[in-house]
């Protein structure tokens, strides 16, 4: 099996997913999935920041920094919700995708483990999606990074994997992230499971037994049960035409399923803390 290189991993999938859909979702949600798929993820995202900035209490005018911020989406997002937002990645073809998007905030090149900004720079930093996949050698110090360029009293909000398994990602579980961040000196203010989706991830993993699958989870990026590759296009569509039931149904009882199951058995936790 090859190494996981994430210089060399991104830069690929920002080169070969560049034009895959027009709002740029393909690069940083699931490269090869159909766009309607990326469109409802991206959704349920933003509707997990939403909730999570508002446990913040993030104060409109803030100076907000999106590490990992990939083609741009919160950075635009930010901007719009009154904030001014800072995004950083280490893929040049990503940046390159986000100045496409006519996302006029700055964007700069750079690694979430060495940021290159003075401390006490940001009221907020945000990471979606973006810890989970570096080497877990590096997350902690990754994560001590992201709360040394926060104002006391700043807000840092993480979205990341709490369960699976691939090549490019390190899931933690919830009392693990919320361990690597205290550490640091930051205080947890609350955190919660988003993406539950239980029957869509029942189907996937049925999915992938059938097709003799290793089992990787559906929310890896570049699964090939989730981006729909592989020998057989037939296999494939009546594949996502399933899901373009169980996906959307899922999402939908989504918030009855986050009152009965605890938030440990979602795909992702999001964990908003406040620096001390």
């Amino acid at each position: 099996m090859t190494s996981y290189s994430p210089r060399d991993y991104w830069a690929g999938v920002a080169e070969d997913f560049r034009s895959a859909d027009p709002s740029g979702f393909a690069p940083v949600l699931h490269p090869g999935a159909p766009a309607w798929f990326n469109q409802l993820i991206d959704k349920l995202q933003f509707q997990a920041m939403w909730r999570a900035l508002a446990l913040a209490h993030v104060p409109a005018n803030s100076r907000i920094l999106d590490v990992g911020c990939g083609t741009g989406r919160w950075v635009r997002r930010y901007a719009q919700l009154g904030f001014r937002p800072t995004g950083l990645d280490r893929t040049s073809g990503m940046l390159t995708t986000a100045r496409q998007q006519n996302t006029v905030a700055p964007l700069l090149a750079g690694e979430a483990h060495r940021l290159p900004f003075p401390d006490a720079s940001f009221d907020c930093v945000t990471d979606v999606t973006v810890v989970q996949h570096i080497p877990s050698d590096l997350q902690s110090q990754a994560l001590g990074e992201m709360i040394r360029v926060l104002k006391p009293g700043g807000r840092l909000i993480l979205m990341e994997l709490i369960r699976g398994a691939g090549v490019h990602i390190f899931p933690r579980s919830p009392a693990d992230w919320i361990e690597q961040t205290t550490s640091h000196g930051a205080m947890l203010i609350a955190w919660f499971g988003q993406e539950f989706l239980l029957p869509d991830r029942i189907f996937v993993r049925l999915a992938q037994s059938l097709r003799g699958g290793n089992g990787r989870p559906a929310n890896a990026k570049t699964t090939s049960v989730n981006s729909g590759t592989g020998p057989e296009p037939s296999l494939r569509n009546m594949y996502w035409r399933f899901r373009h039931i169980t996906a959307p149904v899922s999402a939908w009882i989504d918030p009855l399923t986050e009152k009965i199951c605890p938030g440990k058995l979602a795909t992702h936790g999001v964990f908003v803390f406040r620096k001390s």
